[in-house]
């Protein structure tokens, strides 16, 4: 296998297998995002959440799944993080649809990129020259998760090399380990019978994610004695002020809760409300590798967007 400049590309003797767990963590990212997008509808929020129904399809996908295609290729291509090229597909599928409802920083970001500026000065320079802290580094990261399932340390290096390509704060790269941290140690608990397997992702979770406000909003989540998701995401936030700290906590400690059950993690997820579509694609992109691409409704995989 050779890259785009012909040189050679070593990839692990199981990659296949590997490529076939970050598929399928796309595939719950997907259907999250999708799903979770419905619900800055008012009438779907008032009247249809509350009974839990599902609003008819198809459900568009945004940005946050377009985004995790592009780390899906890059793996898929490279078996690892590849800076260049991760920066290459994000402005490639960016200039393909710009209408997926990137946020203003991203879309002069991927635009600069695009017209040719390098990524990491471009980065550096968002946000008056403190980079960006925001969630989208975490919403798309999880195949790199299912990518590097067998090794969590691995994980968090290769999700903070994903998140640096447009992230050069800290917490954007925190958040981002957090949640590649969590989607591993879901595949890895995939078949735990452990009633504390919850805890386990979350104890995880902190060890792997440095010293950082998503750090402490984790061991929050982790000590955080509720059964409620509202109350959860009064005190963690779920995504209002759309940055890593007030979002990731609040999506660990709701996959740690519903590892059993996609639907119910999403349900629950999305009546936290917030940043909907963001905090159900993370949801769903570790509890995919929990139960695996059989666990996703196929009603909700059918009304989804078919990925292209």
């Amino acid at each position: 296998m050779t890259d785009r400049a012909g040189h050679k590309e070593m990839r692990p003797s199981d990659h296949d297998e590997r490529v076939g767990r970050a598929r399928v963590a796309l595939e719950g990212v997907a259907v999250g995002d999708a799903f979770g997008e419905l619900f800055f509808d008012r009438y779907n929020r008032e009247v249809l959440m509350p009974r839990r129904a599902l609003p008819d399809g198809p459900w568009p996908y945004t940005d946050d799944t377009a985004m995790a295609m592009s780390i899906v290729d890059v793996l898929t291509d490279r078996g690892r993080i590849d800076q260049d090229e991760l920066a290459a597909r994000f402005a490639e599928r960016f200039v393909a649809q710009p209408g997926r409802g990137y946020g203003p920083g991203t879309f002069a970001l991927l635009m600069a990129i695009a017209r040719g500026a390098d990524w990491r000065g471009a980065a550096r320079s968002m946000f008056g020259g403190q980079g960006s802290w925001g969630n989208g580094s975490a919403m798309r990261v999880a195949p790199v998760g299912g990518y590097f399932a067998d090794d969590p340390a691995e994980a968090a290096r290769q999700a903070r090399a994903s998140a640096a390509v447009t992230h050069a704060h800290g917490e954007g790269q925190a958040g981002a380990i957090a949640v590649g941290v969590a989607a591993a140690m879901a595949w890895q608990l995939r078949n735990a019978d452990d009633a504390d397997r919850g805890a386990v992702l979350i104890d995880a979770a902190i060890e792997h994610t440095p010293e950082s406000e998503v750090h402490a909003g984790l061991r929050k989540a982790a000590k955080l004695d509720t059964d409620r998701t509202d109350r959860a995401a009064a005190v963690l936030g779920s995504g209002t002020r759309i940055s890593c700290p007030d979002t990731v906590p609040f999506c660990i400690w709701c996959a740690a809760r519903h590892l059993d059950s996609f639907a119910e993690a999403l349900w629950a997820t999305a009546s936290g409300l917030g940043d909907v579509d963001t905090t159900c694609a993370i949801v769903g992109g570790i509890v995919a590798l929990a139960t695996g691409i059989k666990g996703i409704p196929p009603e909700w995989l059918a009304r989804r967007e078919d990925l292209q």
